[in-house]
């Protein structure tokens, strides 16, 4: 498992000072590294690739691992879309049918990890 890098105080504060309508870049990436840290101390594995540019990428879910180039499974998200979805603002299947996920490979569907906070 992965050393964390942001507290649970930190994170949290971060999240909460984001649903509060502060949307600051310290702010974003806080609460998005946070939550990805979440994510896969949550669901460990590195079967899938999350990314959220610029502020960060963790690996999670359990199965074959990779360890260089393109892994099979990727799913990328803006910063506002994975705050929205990680904290069950909004849902997979909403976020997915407005175009707001890039997913390739056919483990890269989180709906059943999402959300990691509720709303």
């Amino acid at each position: 498992m992965a050393r964390r890098r942001i507290t649970h105080e930190d994170g949290l504060a971060a999240v909460d000072a984001w649903r509060q309508g502060r949307d600051d870049r310290r702010t974003l990436a806080t609460a998005v590294r946070y939550l990805l840290e979440e994510l896969s101390e949550r669901v460990p594995g590195g079967a899938v690739e999350v990314r959220v540019p610029p502020f960060g990428v963790t690996q999670c879910i359990a199965g074959a691992d990779h360890s260089r180039g393109t892994p099979p499974n990727v799913v990328e998200f803006s910063p506002a879309t994975w705050l929205e979805l990680a904290t069950g603002r909004t849902s997979w299947d909403n976020a997915r049918e407005a175009g707001l996920i890039s997913a390739s490979g056919t483990r890269a569907d989180l709906s059943a990890q999402l959300p990691l906070q509720p709303s």
